[in-house]
């Protein structure tokens, strides 16, 4: 139905959603541990284009309920485009009920706050948001581009103007030597920010990034094993009390062990669910099923 300039990524709740390429790769592109991108240079598509693909799909697909904005920062694109995107969505998609896409701290700098209440007047409602790490020693070392502060108010403006956000970290981001420092900066910035969704990855590298990674990194770097990744999801649930109840996922391919619920209200059943698989009761996802 549509080509797509590859790789395509987009997160696991979205497999149901019409993806729509507005933009091509990120327009930052230098996070050390990611490599969803970097076979890309970032541009924003001509709107034509865009505005043509969206009549192709709804003349095969007229009952489209959710629409997915890629590449890596949709919201990059200047607002005007980003509306006409939208609204178009809108006259050809009359069941659509929800557009989302992925967002860097980067991309609330540069909208003003009457620029995300048109966008999400106009069907933008749901954010996907990389913390990775609160840390920010950890954020430095990854090359995150953002500092603990940038990415609360990017949040809290999100959530102003009445957008979802969907939050995800990623365990064993600090290897052995920064876990503590890793997970409780985390918790302190997630403690701090009204989030919709959390949701945690395991730290995979691909190889085209392994030595980038391990130099910016600026100290040998001890991956955590499966015990490790346990414990920091453990210290992270333990540690969480938001400000409004936030509905907590690991369901990503990465992820050892799949858990779900609410935050704080399901807090202690995920607890013995990570404490049984600590003790060997619950079995773990075996790494060669595990994707990155």
């Amino acid at each position: 139905m549509l080509l797509y300039d590859e790789p395509l990524w987009r997160p696991p709740s979205e497999g149901n959603s019409i993806i729509l390429q507005v933009t091509l790769g990120c327009s930052f592109n230098r996070c050390s541990f990611c490599s969803m991108y970097r076979t890309k240079r970032f541009s924003v598509r001509p709107l034509a284009d865009v505005l043509s693909e969206i009549e192709v799909v709804a003349v095969a697909a007229p009952h489209v309920r959710r629409v997915f904005l890629a590449d890596g920062d949709a919201l990059g694109a200047e607002t005007d485009h980003l509306l006409a995107v939208l609204e178009h969505l809108a006259t050809h998609f009359p069941q659509l009920q929800r557009v989302s896409s992925y967002a860097l701290p980067v991309n609330f700098l540069n909208k003003t706050d009457a620029d995300l209440g048109r966008v999400r007047a106009a069907g933008l409602k749901l954010l996907y948001y990389g913390i990775e790490s609160g840390s920010r020693d950890i954020q430095r070392r990854i090359t995150k581009g953002a500092t603990p502060e940038v990415m609360i108010e990017g949040i809290r403006r999100a959530r102003a103007a009445d957008m979802k956000v969907s939050a995800t970290v990623v365990l064993g981001l600090g290897g052995q030597r920064r876990s503590e420092d890793h997970i409780d900066g985390t918790i302190d910035l997630v403690n701090q920010v009204p989030l919709n969704f959390l949701s945690t990855l395991q730290l995979g590298l691909d190889p085209s990034i392994r030595d980038e990674f391990h130099h910016k990194f600026r100290e040998p770097f001890i991956p955590q094993d499966d015990r490790g990744l346990l414990l920091e999801l453990r210290r992270l649930v333990a540690g969480i009390s938001p400000p409004r109840p936030v509905i907590f996922r690991s369901n990503h391919a990465s992820n050892a062990l799949p858990l779900g619920g609410t935050l704080p209200k399901d807090r202690d059943r995920i607890l013995a669910m990570i404490d049984a698989a600590l003790g060997g009761e619950v079995p773990l996802v075996p790494p060669r099923f595990r994707a990155y």
